[in-house]
């Protein structure tokens, strides 16, 4: 009989983190983002099916979306960032200081980032939630943030996530 908390859970910290060229990407932005008061979490399904690379929220409500991009393949290859806009009051690319910036379209946030911080190049158009989207888009991240630290706290913690 398989143990179901030994397979990975679907918004698992260790089953989603990014390909390794993304990491650095990850970790910088999320350092910025800590560094302007918001807290974050990589990978994380939206109500819509689509997973946010980067989801972060400060003590104000403010829900910023960051779509993580490795090169230009990774940029050309994935469309559904539009998607994203529906769902937080900002949205960003985040690249490295390799990729050309041009590429980015000029109705979207920009992020330069490394593994130690990230530079916003540009300020994306700030959209506003509505208040009912963004109470239960806030409570699916606390409900998901939670579930992750039990998992790293008790590694044999399994939980049905599929009612968020």
């Amino acid at each position: 009989m398989t143990d179901p908390a030994s397979a990975p859970a679907d918004d698992a910290p260790d089953a989603l983190f990014p390909a390794t060229g993304a990491i650095p990407i990850f970790r910088g932005v999320r350092r910025a983002l800590a560094a302007r008061g918001f807290v974050s979490m990589a990978e994380f399904t939206l109500a819509s099916g689509r997973r946010a690379d980067v989801l972060a929220i400060d003590d104000a409500g403010t829900v910023v979306i960051v779509e993580v991009k490795s090169g230009v393949p990774d940029f050309r290859s994935d469309q559904k960032w539009p998607e994203y806009q529906d769902w937080c009051d900002a949205f960003y690319f985040a690249v490295d200081d390799a990729f050309p910036t041009e590429l980015i379209p000029d109705d979207c946030g920009l992020m330069v980032a490394d593994a130690y911080g990230a530079e916003i190049l540009r300020e994306p158009p700030e959209r506003r939630l509505a208040p009912a989207r963004r109470k239960t888009l806030i409570l699916r991240a606390a409900l998901t943030g939670a579930a992750r630290l039990h998992r790293l706290e008790d590694p044999a913690f399994s939980q049905d996530r599929s009612a968020l």
